[in-house]
């Protein structure tokens, strides 16, 4: 039991000590990364295959070579591609949206001028007309010759303007901003000539006064035959002014002469009316149009009844009367 319990002839047994490794020294506990060589042993890193290379993880389509298969290399190139194509396409629909933004725009900054150039037109021809309505039997020729100046310079001033903007396009698309102005421009230069002349100005002499104020080498603008007819509806109203005023001054005969003028435009525009389009407003001028012959006709007949009932002052020798126009009545 002595022996047992740890007798030795050196002395007491003493337990074994962590660490200890039997010659009565303390062994080295293994360390981590200890070789038992007494050096350290290198741990293995994160990535490490072994060899002392770093481990690499396998790719789609790695065979165990480190070889990209065909896999790969099409994804890659299909992704590549649809990147381009994308791009590719993306960009010549920016392109083709930036060039319609600047049609647009431009075409908006034309409109815009060219709606100023028709309202320049349409304040000055209103003048011309006006001019032409002060004109009396002491100063007809004057007053006349005034205006046939001021419609020149319309044409020269404003209308040229017009003619710069619109020749050599397609100014059919811009009709509706420059209509107004030709209209007024038709309606003065037609008045102009009629009181003149007594004769109606045609569209292809009103066309002829356009072209020195054209471009040679591109399309000129000509005015279209809707615009003209308009103008010629508008030119009834300011000749019916013209005959009742005449007929106050006692030009009965030049009174008669505008009211078969403008029965005779009335009577071959009801031809045409029915065949234009209800949107050019021919309809509703058509009906102003005789309601301006129907006053005319009245005037001069309400001139002529009174006149055969007119009866001179007894002891006057003037059998002239020239207020009314009618010759002497016996």
């Amino acid at each position: 039991m002595k022996d047992m319990m740890g007798s030795n002839p050196r002395g007491p047994l003493k337990p074994p000590m962590m660490g200890d490794n039997g010659g009565g020294g303390l062994s080295k506990l293994p360390m981590m990364g200890d070789n038992g060589c007494g050096g350290l042993s290198r741990l293995p890193m994160m990535g490490d295959n072994g060899g002392g290379g770093p481990w690499k993880p396998p790719m789609i389509g790695d065979n165990g070579d480190g070889v990209i298969g065909a896999t790969w290399e099409g994804a890659m190139k299909k992704a590549r591609t649809m990147s381009t194509e994308t791009e590719t396409e993306s960009s010549s629909m920016k392109d083709a949206f930036s060039k319609y933004a600047d049609y647009l725009n431009n075409i908006n900054d034309k409109r815009e001028r060219v709606v100023k150039a028709s309202r320049d037109i349409t304040m000055n021809s209103k003048k011309v007309i006006f001019q032409v309505h002060r004109m009396s039997k002491q100063n007809k020729e004057e007053v006349l010759d005034k205006a046939v100046k001021d419609l020149a310079a319309v044409n020269d001033q404003y209308l040229s303007r017009l003619v710069k903007e619109l020749q050599g396009t397609d100014f059919w698309k811009l009709r509706r901003a420059y209509s107004p102005g030709v209209q007024e421009y038709v309606e003065a230069a037609t008045l102009c000539n009629f009181c003149k002349t007594g004769t109606l100005l045609t569209l292809d002499e009103i066309n002829a006064t356009l072209l020195p104020l054209s471009d040679p080498s591109v399309e000129p603008l000509q005015i279209n035959i809707l615009d003209y007819i308009l103008g010629l509806a508008d030119l009834t109203g300011e000749l019916m002014r013209l005959a009742i005023g005449r007929i106050s001054e006692g030009e009965l005969d030049f009174a008669q002469k505008i009211c078969s003028f403008v029965r005779e435009i009335y009577r071959n525009l009801t031809l045409i009316a029915p065949e234009m389009d209800d949107s050019s407003d021919m309809k509703q001028k058509m009906e102003v149009m005789l309601q301006s012959v129907m006053k005319i006709e009245s005037a001069c007949f309400s001139v002529h009844v009174r006149g055969s009932e007119y009866i001179p002052l007894l002891g006057s020798a003037d059998t002239s009367y020239p207020l009314l126009g009618m010759p002497d009545l016996e």
